[in-house]
């Protein structure tokens, strides 16, 4: 039988000559140099094309698997693509790959279709396997269609835009074979073997060869973030060699495949971060422990109390005023049980399964909207046009979104660190480490905390008490958290009880449960960090327009459990802020500790401030 792979591009490949059959002869050949008017297309003129390829390439994303390393690369490489094509006919900037210099009569019109041929050839060939490829091929082939570009003019021999962009795709491509991502063999990375056993999710425990390193899951029903059923049900760790990968403006990674080292996690049994593994552990069981609506507790989540945190930390206290309007953030107050869920839902692989470099390119099309017709480099100058800001800020950013993939899975790849539910389940199994001359200690064990993680007792268990449920498991550690998916996600929620720490699950569909990669660092916390540097840049300044980004969350919005009453509209000042809650969602979620968090964060924004200083050395012309 056919791998899934095979059947896909068996498929794909039948659609793409099926469109392309469909569409030969039928298109009017429009070049740079030609006057004809081809239709505007209706749905949403003010796009440019650049912008219409970048949201093709969205729909791609979130029909494929959720890979966000392999889908960052396909970001930067499709946004790189179309640089290089803008850039060939203006005096000044350079290209990344592809750095020449055209003329024609129709400068526009060339770098359209040069830019067209570009993301076209890219997006054809780096999607033609992928699952989704039955839709995204043929809304490759549309949208050539709708803007009048015939897809059979394959050449790439002289100076039409068309041979231009194709050039410039069969360059990056030609690249992209030998970048170290190992794109031949589906990116798969050799030589990786998990050194502990898989846990089974739907039993009680686990065991751990080495309770520092990652554990790979095994889930029944195993299904991606995005809804694509996987076959196998123990978890294979996804691009432990990312690291290696040829980057936009990264520093070289070494024999390690460390781009950037953030030094190294709290270990269990180092005597100078025993103590901090443990306590990050319990932290995770505390953001679990809010999950629950019914607690009725209301917090203020507006930029007058959340924000403004120094760098790695979350110790910000929010803004006196907008610093837009001059008047005070006004508060937008919400249920906490309500607000954890939805955070960890939002940001876990963006709004519509775009993966988290996606996600922020649907959050920087936003902002270009809300800058209208204010689009300046850097906040300074005169506006500039749509196309040239659209292909600026996709160079930066994706450019970023690349690298921070590099530098976030060299730091996997290199620690392979534990996940928050190998360290609740393990340390949870052998008992508590806050007291020796109490019951159930054990030196690996979890701390207690009153209210949060104890020992279950003969009182605790008693009739009416908090640990009525345990009555049958004395001596063992419980912990107040979220219970688990209910039977009736649509209309159940799980709820926060106290539970065997053995039986811990993180706030995730039952499907899922936790990536299929290891923790330190938090990829999320880089992409959004690294995101956020790149959006301050190209505009000027670290607020969302008019001092205010939100995003509201419909009532009916979640996904693992029924929603909420009335829906949450999230609210940030500042790029950076953003960027911070989506690194804290991830405890909400159960997925990271505080570590793979903030040093996340702290990478990705130096990899966001490199990207956006060399993508200005393109845009000047002074790189290549």
């Amino acid at each position: 039988m056919a791998s899934s792979r095979t059947r896909w591009s068996i498929v794909a490949v039948a659609v793409l000559l099926v469109a392309g059959l469909a569409v030969v002869g039928l298109l009017a050949i429009r070049s740079g140099d030609d006057d004809e008017a081809c239709p505007p297309i209706a749905e949403h003129p003010e796009w440019s094309v650049a912008r219409r390829w970048n949201e093709a390439l969205l729909d791609a994303i979130r029909r494929d698997l959720p890979a966000p390393t392999v889908h960052a690369r396909n970001l930067y490489h499709t946004s790189a693509a179309m640089w290089d094509a803008w850039a060939a006919y203006n005096e000044t900037a350079t290209g990344v790959f592809v750095d020449e210099r055209q003329s024609a009569s129709n400068v526009e019109a060339a770098r359209e279709e040069a830019i067209s041929y570009a993301a076209f050839r890219v997006l054809e060939s780096r999607y033609l396997n992928s699952v989704g490829a039955t839709e995204s091929i043929p809304e490759f082939d549309q949208l050539m269609v709708d803007l009048c570009y015939p897809i059979d003019v394959t050449t790439t021999e002289g100076d039409t835009p068309a041979a231009l962009g194709n050039r410039i795709a069969e360059v990056i491509l030609d690249a992209g074979k030998v970048d170290g991502s190992n794109e031949a063999e589906g990116y798969a990375s050799p030589g990786y073997d998990p050194v502990n056993p898989p846990l089974t999710v739907n039993a009680s425990g686990t065991d751990l060869v080495d309770p520092n390193r990652w554990q790979p899951l095994q889930i029944e029903n195993m299904i991606s973030q995005n809804g694509v059923p996987l076959e196998n049900g123990v978890q294979e760790s996804i691009d432990p060699h990312w690291g290696y990968v040829v980057g936009f403006a990264l520093p070289p990674a070494g024999d390690d495949g460390v781009p950037i080292d953030p030094g190294e996690p709290p270990y269990l049994h180092d005597p100078a971060t025993d103590q901090g593994y443990k306590d990050s552990a319990v932290e995770v069981v505390g953001f679990s422990s809010v999950l629950d609506p019914r607690q009725e507790v209301m917090i203020d989540i507006s930029p007058a109390t959340l924000g403004a945190n120094p760098l790695g930390t979350n110790d910000g206290s929010g803004y006196e005023a907008n610093p837009a309007t001059g008047a005070a953030y006004q508060p937008n107050v919400v249920n906490q049980g309500d607000f954890g869920r939805t955070v960890a839902e939002f940001w876990a692989d963006g709004p519509d399964s775009e993966t988290p470099p996606g996600h922020w390119n649907t959050m920087a099309n936003v902002v270009t909207e809300q800058l209208g017709d204010e689009l300046r480099i850097g906040g300074v100058g005169e506006p500039v046009e749509v196309l040239e800001w659209d292909v600026k800020l996709y160079l930066a950013l994706n450019g970023a979104n690349h690298d921070a993939a590099i530098a976030a899975w060299g730091t996997k790849g290199h620690f392979d660190y534990i996940r928050p539910i190998s360290m609740i389940r393990w340390m949870g199994g052998l008992g508590q480490s806050s007291d020796p001359e109490d019951p159930s200690y054990h030196p690996d064990g979890l701390p207690l905390v009153p209210g949060l993680v104890e020992v279950v007792t003969a009182e605790s268990a008693a009739l009416g008490e908090r640990h009525a449920a345990l009555a049958d498991h004395e001596g063992e550690i419980a912990v107040l958290s979220y219970a688990g998916n209910p039977p009736d996600p649509e209309t159940e929620i799980g709820g926060v009880e106290w539970i065997l720490a053995v039986d811990w699950v993180p706030y995730q569909a039952p499907t899922f449960v936790t990536p299929s990669f290891s923790g330190y660092v938090s990829g999320h916390s880089t992409f959004s960090r690294a995101s956020a540097e790149v959006l301050t840049g190209i505009t000027g300044t670290e607020f969302f327009p008019g001092g205010l980004g939100t995003w509201t969350i419909a009532p009916d919005a979640l996904e693992f459990e029924a929603g909420t009453d009335d829906g949450i509209t999230l609210q940030w000042a500042t790029y950076q802020d953003a960027s911070d809650q989506a690194g804290v969602s991830r405890l909400f979620g159960g997925i990271h500790v505080r570590a793979d968090d903030f040093a996340g964060r702290r990478i990705g924004a130096q990899v966001g401030r490199a990207a956006w200083e060399r993508a200005q050395l393109y845009y000047a012309g002074v790189t290549g």
